[in-house]
């Protein structure tokens, strides 16, 4: 237990365990809870080549502090994440780990679900082993939902996965309430609908259309290929998400909540809300091809927030329109940066330029 001390008080600093830590939302969630005092431990995979490239930021501010901790470990090695939560001894844990692209769980199913059913079960596990009154937090997602209607999701709605990944989720979601039940641990799931960013990755269409819009005003890209314009989803902030996760953990029981905005967009409303930050016209430079559809298309997500808005007191702080701009006018420097190197032949175009 960390005790910190002053003249006056004495204080108990909380210890968070955060799976997915290098993540857009191990980034925000982090950078909330070392603000709120606690000590924050993560994992990250060995590998030939460092991965923390968007928590850079907190590990250079507290370098010199023991507040903040990463360790070598993967959710697949059960042993290891025994011995990191007999170690750590958290008060709360974040699941937030995953193969998080639905379309390459197409490509890659076995990892894909693998990291979310033996993953979670492998937390679950080492928490109850080591105290059942550490509060969990789990990752669910609303892929689960499959987008078979247009009606608003609720915590009640009737899942049905339409991709590996989501699949996998849904046993994650799953086993963490049956573990609630059967063995009165604080198990909640965060149902999170689409949350983006400026980090979000480049693979995801939010941020494919941020990037290409900050590339075709400096005039480096020409065109911008997408799959379905006509899909919908409800798009949120995941700074205001991270706050939701916390607030989650802080409520007086376990539970599901969906985390939502509730108002929902096309790819086609994004697009053209993005091209107008720089005064373009999206059918100018948009195209179509369906080899960047899905197998199965989930068509249309949309979330009823109202449980968490009435019962965490929680609500969504930036809207639609904000977090398009935020997000193109980050691009639009990374674009200006690109530019420069391209026009020094220091790099090549990574991206499509036909």
């Amino acid at each position: 237990m960390t005790i910190a001390k002053n003249k006056y008080t004495i204080f108990i600093m909380k210890r968070a365990f955060v799976t997915g830590i290098t993540g857009q939302d191990g980034f925000y969630l982090s950078k909330l809870l070392l603000e709120k005092g606690y000590e924050v431990s993560g994992t990250i995979r060995r590998s030939s080549t460092f991965n923390t490239t968007r928590i850079d930021s907190l590990i250079s501010d507290y370098k010199n502090t023991e507040q903040f901790k990463l360790y070598y470990s993967d959710l697949l090695d059960s042993s290891s994440i025994n011995s990191l939560i007999q170690k750590i001894k958290p008060h709360e844990v974040y699941n937030l780990a995953a193969q998080s692209h639905v379309a390459v769980s197409f490509k890659n199913p076995h990892f894909s679900v693998l990291t979310s059913t033996s993953g979670s079960l492998s937390l679950l596990d080492a928490v109850k082993n080591l105290d059942s009154n550490i509060k969990y937090y789990q990752a669910s997602s609303s892929e689960m939902f499959g987008g078979v209607g247009s009606e608003s999701l609720n915590e009640t709605s009737l899942f049905i996965p339409k991709s590996p990944y989501a699949a996998g989720k849904l046993f994650a979601h799953n086993i963490t309430r049956i573990y609630r039940e059967s063995y009165d641990m604080f198990c909640s799931n965060g149902i999170l609908f689409n949350h983006e960013s400026p980090l979000r990755g480049e693979t995801f269409v939010t941020r494919k259309i941020s990037r290409a819009v900050g590339r075709i005003y400096h005039k480096i890209q020409n065109k911008l290929t997408l799959g379905n314009l006509d899909a919908v989803r409800d798009w949120g902030f995941a700074g205001d998400y991270v706050n939701a996760m916390w607030m989650i953990l802080q409520h007086d029981k376990p539970d599901d909540w969906v985390i939502a905005t509730g108002e929902a967009y096309s790819v086609k409303d994004f697009a053209r809300e993005a091209f107008k930050v720089v005064d373009l016209d999206w059918e100018d430079y948009v195209l179509s091809d369906k080899k960047y559809e899905r197998p199965n298309e989930v068509h249309h997500l949309l979330g009823d927030p109202t449980k968490a808005k009435n019962e965490l007191k929680w609500k969504p702080e930036t809207s639609f329109k904000d977090l398009v701009k935020m997000m193109v006018e980050s691009d639009l420097l990374l674009a200006e940066q690109e530019k420069v190197l391209l026009d020094k032949k220091l790099i090549k175009p990574t991206w499509d330029n036909s």
